[in-house]
């Protein structure tokens, strides 16, 4: 026997766990989260201690461990993809840093056709109604009664100072809040790590909503399918505990994030016709959009060696780990009770961008992502990349198992743009780790080292050692029926040609954003239950924000002390 929902979402992640919590707050509708991953325990340290986010990545319990095909402007090299199979999805193995990205994003989408709605005014509304942001108690432009709370910094750390004065002395600026008024600039970041641990979205929005009755979230479930009458959506079939199970929907609101929408989307039929026919599938509606316009950010790791013993790096030695863990599971404090990526800066690479076109994380240790450290007692990096590359990739299912990954290229460094920017970005920030407020803390460069000079060695390193920093998005794009390649309606969410599927994720993003693309995820969502429950929309907010040309060149920056 099937069950019956009037809302169906498929995916427990970050824009699921928002609609799970916002569609079902009236009581008046049946809810059914269906995820993949399992539920992200409040015992499993790996999720909520923030200093463990290195460790799930590469773990089947946590991660869906995608990877590109050979990327061919990479030299062939498979790019690892980490995504949240879990519940929470990413933003429970994520960096937990908090970036709208910058207003100019926004106008950018809302300047397409179709799309006025989804300008910074329009959207501004929602990241307040998101957003607790604890550091900004007095500031309009951000908001202070969300359910995600956000700490800011707190980069004490010698070295955080430093490279912020640095940037000053380098002619950049000093901005308060990357989130506020001015994004351009150097200083601490927000992130979502509350009282010493991690604040996912399902924390924040799921957990407290489970105990409506009009809601289940059922994890360790599969989607398979999509069951279409037409273009009417059923409902859906789902895996889980190893038998197959089917769920009627009145609804049906896909929040598997950019790779897992449009892989489930042609799966059922929805896509480019003569792809699917190739397959063996039976087209629902033609949309060649689905699974295009693939969106991503690069980024690399600029490693230093530190002289003087300021750094986090005695604290990867494995002997002082369970001294690390045990001040963190009796008192939220300690090194583990941060995501350490406290501080940072957007900076224009050339005087031809607008607004920022590249992000600096910077991190006092130096270490990968995989946890291979540097070969130095005390060390630190700075990550850096192209935030509005115009590279565009492409995902597509290899076949109609749906437990196979689909083929995914990316087409990084395919761009005269994209190849400009990275000479520009690794020569920007030797510029800025060469000023005097760095000299104290600056032994040498370790990677790339003093071999990688001319443009084409920055260019052949960037290809041997780039890696993703886990924003796909925009493969399902937002847009107007008229454009032949957009997938969702931005009034109703809706796919176009199907009378009930909505997608709800980044995969409905135009563009990226200029910075982690967790935020703008749940903005979205925020903004797309009330579009999808036809509530009136919050009104807009005509707030002013820094725009380089039209404002005083130091308005809204503080001083490089501070």
């Amino acid at each position: 026997m099937s069950e019956t929902y009037d809302i169906v979402i498929v995916g427990g992640g970050s824009a699921g766990s928002v609609l799970g919590d916002r569609l079902s707050e009236d009581g008046k509708k049946s809810v059914l989260v269906l995820e993949a991953g399992r539920s992200d325990y409040s015992w499993d340290l790996l999720i909520q201690m923030p200093a463990a986010l290195p460790f799930p990545a590469g773990k089947s319990l946590y991660d869906w461990k995608y990877e590109s095909d050979p990327e061919p402007h990479m030299n062939g090299r498979r790019i690892k993809h980490a995504r949240g199979k879990v519940l929470g999805g990413s933003s429970s193995i994520n960096g937990m840093i908090y970036q709208r990205g910058n207003p100019m994003d926004y106008e950018r989408w809302g300047a397409d056709e179709g799309m006025e709605t989804w300008n910074f005014a329009h959207c501004l509304p929602y990241f307040k109604r998101l957003e607790n942001a604890l550091a900004s108690p007095e500031d309009d432009l951000r908001g202070q009664d969300g359910p995600i709370k956000l700490t800011r910094g707190p980069a004490k750390n010698p070295l955080f100072q430093a490279f912020f004065d640095s940037g000053v002395e380098a002619g950049y600026s000093r901005t308060p809040d990357v989130n506020g008024f001015r994004q351009e600039g150097f200083g601490p970041f927000d992130k979502h790590v509350y009282k010493g641990q991690r604040l996912s979205a399902s924390r924040a929005y799921l957990h407290p909503a489970m105990k409506r009755e009009n809601l289940t979230v059922r994890t360790r479930a599969f989607v398979k399918s999509i069951d279409f009458d037409g273009t009417k959506a059923k409902g859906l079939t789902y895996q889980r505990n190893g038998k197959t199970h089917q769920v009627k929907a009145g609804e049906v609101i896909l929040s598997g994030g950019a790779i897992n929408t449009p892989q489930l989307l042609q799966l059922s039929g929805v896509g480019d016709a003569e792809h699917l026919r190739s397959l063996g599938i039976e087209p629902v509606v033609d949309l060649p959009g689905v699974g295009e316009n693939l969106q991503d950010h690069l980024e690399v790791y600029i490693q230093h060696a530190c002289p003087v013993p300021v750094s986090e790096q005695p604290n990867l030695n494995k002997a002082r780990m369970p001294w690390i863990g045990l001040q963190w599971m009796f008192g939220r404090t300690g090194p583990a009770a941060t995501n350490h990526f406290e501080g940072g800066g957007f900076v224009r690479s050339n005087e031809d961008v607008d607004y920022p076109n590249l992000m600096y994380h910077f991190l006092p240790v130096a270490v990968r992502y995989d946890g291979q450290k540097a070969p130095t007692d005390h060390g630190f990096q700075v990550h850096v990349g192209p935030m509005y590359s115009d590279a565009r990739g492409s995902l597509k299912i290899r076949s109609k198992d749906p437990k196979e990954h689909p083929s995914m290229v990316y087409n990084y460094l395919s761009t005269e743009q994209d190849k400009r920017e990275w000479v520009e970005a690794v020569r920007v920030t030797r510029k800025i780790m060469s000023q005097p407020a760095m000299k104290p803390y600056n032994a040498g460069e370790i990677s790339p080292g003093p071999t990688v000079e001319t443009d084409e060695e920055i260019l052949e390193w960037v290809k041997e050692d780039a890696e993703t920093a886990l924003h796909p998005s925009c493969t399902a794009k937002m847009g107007p029926a008229s454009d032949s390649m957009s997938v969702v309606d931005p009034q109703t969410m809706k796919v176009h040609g199907l009378d009930n599927v909505r997608v709800v994720d980044a995969s409905a993003m135009p563009y990226v954003t200029n910075g982690n693309i967790h935020a703008p995820v749940l903005m979205l969502a925020e903004k797309a239950a009330d579009l999808i429950l036809g509530r009136k929309p919050m009104d807009p907010i005509d707030a002013d924000f820094y725009r380089h040309g039209v404002h005083p060149a130091d308005a809204g920056t503080v001083s490089k002390s501070k």
